[in-house]
């Protein structure tokens, strides 16, 4: 009997710990690290140089990814923002295609903004950009679950905003190729909503599409 009190009594112990002070467990999504495969990084740059060869994009290694770069200028219509030049069809194509060829390679294309005009408005115009460059990747036939797109307007600048030559230079959409396991540690990092990469994370996990 006096074993069976106990029992009751520890039962009651954590059922009333749990529940004090009204507090309740909150669920933390962490967002996964992202992976560094050095090989991948070796034998994926040489291709990309190849694909990009005589077009006006940049490409870099960041933090185990790579990065092709277009410039908004040179590369989109300036009276409609969500347009592509001609120009940039074949590399973008020729990059696109390197991709879907690989399923172990993810991307996740960001659109940038200078600060010029409305937050909201910046952030809108850099979804269509990016947008814009995702189809160039739907067309050549990559999947939901390794593409996605962010509309980040002037919150990621490249240079200051105070001088026309830094404004271009943030004028921008941003493809980041990395090895397919990195891909949701990149939507938490480049999120639409700064400063909840752990929710926008869980949200891509059961999202479907």
């Amino acid at each position: 009997m006096n074993l069976l009190k106990s029992a009751s009594l520890i039962l009651c112990m954590v059922i009333a710990g749990c529940s004090s002070n009204d507090e309740k467990p909150v669920e933390v999504v962490a967002a996964p690290s992202p992976v560094i495969d050095a090989a991948w990084l070796d034998g994926y740059e040489p291709r990309l140089r190849d694909a990009l060869k005589d077009s006006h994009f940049e490409l870099e290694r960041r933090e185990g990814v790579l990065v092709v770069t277009a410039p908004v200028d040179g590369s989109f219509n300036p009276d409609r923002p969500g347009m592509l030049l001609p120009v940039t069809l074949g590399p973008l194509s020729r990059v696109a295609k390197l991709v879907e060829g690989d399923a172990k390679t993810a991307v996740v294309v960001l659109g940038h903004a200078d600060s010029t005009g409305p937050i909201e408005v910046n952030r809108d115009i850099s979804r269509q950009r990016a947008g814009a460059v995702a189809a160039i990747f739907r067309l050549s036939g990559l999947k939901h679950d390794r593409l996605r797109i962010r509309g980040l307007g002037s919150d990621m600048p490249r240079a200051s905003n105070e001088k026309e030559e830094g404004r271009a230079l943030n004028r921008r959409v941003e493809m980041v190729l990395a090895p397919q396991p990195t891909l949701l540690a990149l939507i938490a990092k480049y999120s639409d909503a700064p400063g909840k990469p752990t929710q926008v994370a869980a949200a891509e996990v059961n999202k479907t599409k």
